[in-house]
């Protein structure tokens, strides 16, 4: 299926019901289930991602199937690690090609039985749960953040607990404070002091605890304020003061036009058009800002050059060749050393007449390129239904805002 979608014929002030965050729904799920708790935990995402966390721990079977949902995987093989038992744990197609080798060599070294069913440091996973001894880890500190909060989660219910030191260059540093944070709330205080993290053994204790709305979800809104001169959106939910790396994206679109102020209302955002010349960054704390970011400057005709992306290679796509491919069709020539940056000059070439975006089946590809038609008249979404996985009801927004979107 495709959807075809248009530029709002005129804009009004609107506001937005954002969803909530998957990220901090599932850290919240692992948590309330290593503290035993019978507490509901509030507000949670209704992404695929979340949904099929929560069908994974009320299940009754062995074996699970988390579709493309990457957090789920990694956060439900730390903690399938230390439940008794014997676990299988697959996924889609493109999970099956998905890395997860150096979360199971680290969760083996802590006392953990986890073998391959099919090809080597991939899933599918067969996971032998049982205690785990815990104690001193090494891990590089440029791995995804989904790993390290995985083990930091289940640190405390081991023997020794768990001393990981992060080598080389941190990544994703506040997906980490955010999961330390967390652990703090169900009861658990770690230490972090340089590369060194420490997490006691200890008991999560069963906790109140609401989600808030989803600053990555946001970002979105904050493209459309900048690629539609006079609008003015109200966006409910998120915390001014957020652990959640990606309420950086307020700050940053103020180079891109985008004033913001918290009211009793929410965020308001309007567009002021005040646009940078230029937009470098080094988005190695927000790598899930990047599509967002590319398509905004391209359309504005900001150049840029993006580093810290080197996680975006294995994300649910390689995201740096997608946002090359997808954006030459709307007639923007992007550049990358294929390791960790995205460049656009100001290059261009011819643009297709009525560009189809393939979205790779990543969410974020959806929803970081259909703003784009406000720039440029027209284009068609491939496979729309994809932000599901993140934003189940963003076409839904999107219409109600004014964009036409038809099948």
């Amino acid at each position: 299926m495709q959807y075809k979608v248009s530029a709002p014929e005129t804009v009004s002030p609107y506001t937005v019901n954002l969803p909530t965050s998957k990220s901090i729904s599932n850290r919240a799920l692992i948590l309330n289930a290593l503290a035993y708790s019978a507490k509901p935990i509030k507000n949670l995402s209704d992404s695929d991602d979340t949904q099929l966390l929560i069908k994974a721990l009320q299940s009754d079977g062995s074996k699970f199937d988390v579709g493309a949902a990457g957090t789920t995987m990694r956060f439900l093989t730390a903690f399938l690690s230390k439940i008794v038992g014997e676990w299988t744990i697959t996924g889609s197609e493109r999970m099956k090609q998905r890395p997860i080798k150096i979360l199971v060599e680290a969760l083996n070294k802590l006392g953990a039985k986890i073998e391959y069913v099919e090809k080597e440091g991939y899933p599918p996973l067969k996971i032998f749960g049982s205690a785990m001894e815990g104690g001193d880890l090494e891990l590089a500190g440029d791995v995804s953040s989904q790993y390290i909060s995985a083990l930091l989660m289940i640190g405390p219910t081991m023997k020794s607990g768990l001393r990981l030191t992060l080598t080389g260059e941190i990544i994703s540093r506040p997906y980490i404070l955010l999961t330390l944070k967390m652990m703090e709330t169900f009861g658990v205080k770690s230490h972090w002091k340089d590369n060194v993290i420490t997490v006691p053994e200890g008991q999560y204790q069963p906790t109140d605890f609401t989600v808030e709305a989803d600053w990555s979800a946001a970002s979105y809104w904050f493209q459309v304020a900048a690629l539609n001169k006079g609008t003015e959106l109200i966006l409910k939910g998120v915390k001014r003061y957020s652990e959640q790396g990606d309420s950086k994206v307020a700050e940053l679109f103020t180079q891109l036009g985008v004033d913001f102020k918290f009211s009793k209302n929410g965020l308001v955002l309007k567009n002021t058009g005040k646009i940078a010349n230029q937009f470098n960054y080094n988005f190695i704390e927000q790598p899930d800002l990047a599509q967002t970011f590319a398509v905004t400057c391209c359309c504005l005709g900001v150049p840029f050059k993006f580093t810290g992306l080197q996680t975006l290679k294995i994300k649910e796509t390689d995201r740096i060749n997608a946002l090359i491919d997808e954006l030459k069709k709307m007639g923007f020539v992007l550049t990358s050393n294929q390791v960790d940056d995205l460049v656009w000059d100001g290059t261009t070439c011819d643009k297709e007449d009525v560009p189809c975006i393939a979205t790779y089946k990543d969410h974020r590809m959806a929803m970081a390129f259909a703003p784009a038609v406000s720039v440029i008249s027209n284009m068609a979404i491939d496979d729309p239904a994809v932000v599901s996985k993140s934003y189940p009801k963003y076409w839904d927004h999107i219409k109600e805002f004014g964009y036409s979107v038809q099948e």
